[in-house]
């Protein structure tokens, strides 16, 4: 499943803004407070909508009039298009869905929502999922494709007002788009690491399958790899060896009380060194590449500023890992204001966003002609980006 495009309407900074023929790899810059951690939040208030309510997840942001855009118009709604796609009956189709959310008696309210996709070559997509504000249908048989319109089966059902159908519909497998694009928001990762979560020691005992959001579990995932996936966990440990000076095995340690921590071994030193004592860098880049080499990739993830605590000449390679785990596992949103890891990255990579009047713009590199010439010639992006060709972007 592939993200093509994204469409905001009211969204914070996003007034009226689009990123569309998205790369497998995509890498955002801009100067702070243009609305990188805003393009990103999208898939974490979707995750939120779908994991508790729209209700909770507009209140973790400060509520609706914090939530869209300053000075909209009276009555205006929180838009939100993803279009993606996906394997349907054997065939690559491009699925549209749109959320619409707004007020009534200063209750968020789902004002519409809708899955669609085209059934056949031509004509317009069908509506196979329909909501407004609690009430609407769903198609159970979309796959029947050779049957016309008229003879589609419709479900229809009455939720909460603030409640996302996919939330209970996609639970079905009857609903193929619906339950695709739940699955989807579910398992993709929105990072936001703290290496001070990542340190200690930690319960023997917990989720241990992928990386969590803040890290916290990076000891418990770390000895999942190491025990079902050894060939993996020594890979993990080679690229260690080839990024981070004299370390040369690292393993997850259980203590005599039930806990896990992590043991680094140094080649200068007989005794290891346990994760809380090992540098800031070391510990970010090993859970890195514990979220890289996930043996059951994530769909999506997202990644802000992976550069920071990182040597600069380490920013390359992992720009270059990156965009190993999009061509072979999800697809990468990272955002960055590292000119090192920018060299490492392609013209048709980039996107940038700047301010104009209060609100957010999203442009994009191969779109600049100068930008285009510079690297069509050999220049480097990270270069570029020093030097101030990205319109816009420079804060000064």
């Amino acid at each position: 499943m592939h993200i093509e495009s994204i469409k905001l309407k009211n969204f914070k900074s996003f007034r009226d803004a689009q990123m569309l023929d998205i790369p497998s790899y995509c890498v955002v810059v801009g100067a702070n407070g243009t609305g990188k951690s805003t393009l990103f939040d999208i898939f974490g208030f979707l995750k939120d909508c779908l994991t508790f309510n729209v209700r909770q997840a507009l209140q973790v942001r400060g509520g609706f009039n914090e939530v869209i855009s300053r000075d909209a118009a009276a009555n205006a709604e929180i838009e939100i298009e993803i279009k993606f796609r996906m394997d349907i009956a054997g065939i690559d189709r491009l699925v549209t869905y749109v959320v619409k959310i707004g007020e009534d008696g200063n209750k968020p309210v789902v004002c519409r929502e809708i899955l669609r996709y085209k059934r056949g070559r031509y004509g317009s997509p069908y509506h196979f999922l329909d909501f407004s504000e609690g009430s609407g249908y769903a198609i159970t048989n979309e796959e029947d494709f050779d049957k016309p319109d008229e003879e589609l089966e419709r479900e229809e059902q009455s939720i909460g007002r603030d409640v996302l159908a996919i939330k209970g519909l996609g639970q079905f497998e009857r609903f193929k788009a619906a339950s695709a694009f739940r699955s989807l928001i579910e398992n993709w990762h929105v990072s936001d690491f703290h290496i001070n979560l990542a340190r200690g020691s930690k319960d023997a005992a917990g989720f241990d399958e992928h990386l969590s959001v803040t890290g916290d579990n990076l000891q418990l995932v770390a000895r999942n790899i190491y025990e079902n996936h050894p060939d993996i966990f020594q890979k993990i440990v080679s690229v260690m060896k080839s990024r981070v000076p004299g370390i040369n095995q690292i393993k997850p340690v259980p203590t005599p009380d039930g806990r896990l921590l992590l043991s680094f071994q140094d080649n200068a030193f007989q005794d290891p060194f346990i994760d809380k004592y090992v540098s800031d860098g070391t510990i970010k880049m090993f859970a890195y590449l514990v979220l890289l080499y996930d043996p059951e990739p994530h769909p999506l993830l997202c990644v802000e500023e992976p550069e920071n605590q990182l040597y600069p000449k380490l920013q390359p390679e992992l720009a270059e890992e990156f965009r190993h785990y999009a061509l072979h596992g999800g697809q990468v949103f990272v955002s960055t204001h590292s000119p090192d890891f920018l060299n490492a990255v392609e013209l048709d990579e980039v996107f940038w966003l700047v301010k104009v009047d209060g609100y957010t713009q999203i442009k994009r590199a191969r779109d600049d002609d100068q930008i285009a010439a510079f690297m069509a010639d050999g220049d480097q992006m990270g270069y570029l980006w020093k030097q101030g060709f990205f319109a816009g972007a420079d804060p000064q």
